[in-house]
């Protein structure tokens, strides 16, 4: 709950070089769900919204959700691939997006308990820790693996 309040404050107080309005951070938010889960289930979007919203409420990342997303730029090395891998960042399936949206603002007004435990990373599940330093694994959701 403690999470929540300090997403609500960070996202109520943000003075932000990428977005400046809700609007704009739900977009951000619905482009990491889409291009990080969309072939999840709604619980694997939620689980890794709730990761972006985690970072944002933890020091050590930026303060808005845009600004988690695009932390590091548009060349690698960048926080989400998606964002930095040169190519189009339009979504191209409706529906997928459509849901990326509305978990989004579910999770920007009205968010459920967090499934991952406070994660502040994951990957997919196929593939092997990406990490060079230990992490606490606490949660698999659909096909990703959730650390903090």
């Amino acid at each position: 709950m403690l999470a929540i309040l300090l997403v609500q404050i960070a996202l109520l107080c943000v003075e932000d070089s990428h977005a400046d309005n809700a609007e704009e951070q739900q977009r951000c938010l619905a482009l990491a769900l889409y291009w990080e889960a969309r072939g999840e289930s709604d619980d694997g979007l939620i689980a890794v919204g709730w990761a972006i919203l985690n970072r944002v409420a933890n020091p050590d990342f930026p303060d808005t959700p845009c600004d988690v997303v695009y932390q590091g730029g548009e060349q690698p090395p960048c926080q989400f691939s998606w964002w930095c891998d040169g190519k189009s960042d339009t979504p191209r399936d409706e529906a997928s997006w459509s849901r990326a949206q509305n978990v989004a603002a579910t999770l920007l007004t009205d968010p459920p308990d967090d499934p991952t435990d406070g994660a502040l990373y994951f990957h997919s599940s196929g593939i092997e820790t990406p990490w060079r330093v230990s992490r606490t694994k606490t949660a698999t959701i659909g096909n990703h693996v959730f650390y903090r």
